[in-house]
């Protein structure tokens, strides 16, 4: 006895369980594929993103050496943040810091907002998916002991047939969840070691841009032989 089997023999609250762990397992099974192929590839690129980076020269450089690596655009927004905002707005307000926080804290989240897509997904699968299964599975059992009763007789292969049937949906939707499961947990520790690497370069990139040589305003050198501040007002 296959689903088919019993789409075709159920009656109409079978076939809707059947169909919504159908299109919950495809759904979760794109996610699963997708993102996989995304964060192999997210591993990869950030790492040698990141080392282009550093190797370079300038920002101008880097941020064309990152283009080169940066395939699934999650450096690169980072570095594109830092560019000026538009003079006069309150995104200019306070110091170099604080606006570059500001800045790579939002572009931050936009680049995780994108490793994160899907996980709620495989999740919800993960946690509702055997209780689909186990609604099919009492709906079945009510209507096979029905039969049963209306027939006035019972033997094995009238209580065999249609138990089994409905016991084919608890192990559909344990079917479904435990690869969404397994996907969700999986996933959700390569997503963390890209955001910890993503989190150490915008720190990095923030204390560069604050206090590296050349990419702020530095203070002239005062001549040890001028006179102080001080001692100008006193004479």
């Amino acid at each position: 006895m296959t689903l088919p089997d019993i789409f075709r023999q159920g009656d109409g609250v079978t076939r809707i369980v059947a169909v919504l762990l159908l299109a919950m397992s495809v759904a979760s099974w794109v996610v699963i594929l997708w993102k996989a192929w995304l964060l192999h590839r997210a591993s990869g690129d950030v790492t040698r993103s990141t080392a282009a980076f550093w190797q370079a020269g300038s920002v101008g450089e880097a941020s064309e050496k990152v283009r080169a690596f940066d395939r699934e655009a999650l450096v690169l927004p980072l570095i594109s943040a830092t560019e000026a905002q538009a003079p006069g707005s309150l995104a200019t307000a306070g110091d170099r810091a604080q606006q570059l926080t500001r800045v790579l804290r939002d572009a931050l989240h936009r680049v995780l907002d994108k490793l994160q897509f899907g996980q709620v997904l495989l999740a919800t699968v993960g946690s509702t998916a055997p209780f689909v299964g186990l609604l099919g599975t009492v709906w079945g059992i009510y209507h096979a002991l029905t039969g049963i009763a209306t027939a006035g007789q019972i033997t094995i292969d009238k209580v065999s047939g249609p138990v089994g049937q409905a016991l084919i949906m608890t192990a559909a939707g344990l079917a479904v969840a435990i690869p969404a499961v397994l996907g969700y947990n999986i996933f959700g520790r390569l997503i963390g070691r890209i955001e910890a690497d993503l989190e150490g370069f915008a720190r990095d990139l923030r204390e560069l841009l604050t206090h590296g040589p050349g990419l702020s305003v530095a203070a002239p050198p005062r001549d040890a032989n001028a006179p102080s501040a001080g001692s100008a007002v006193t004479q």
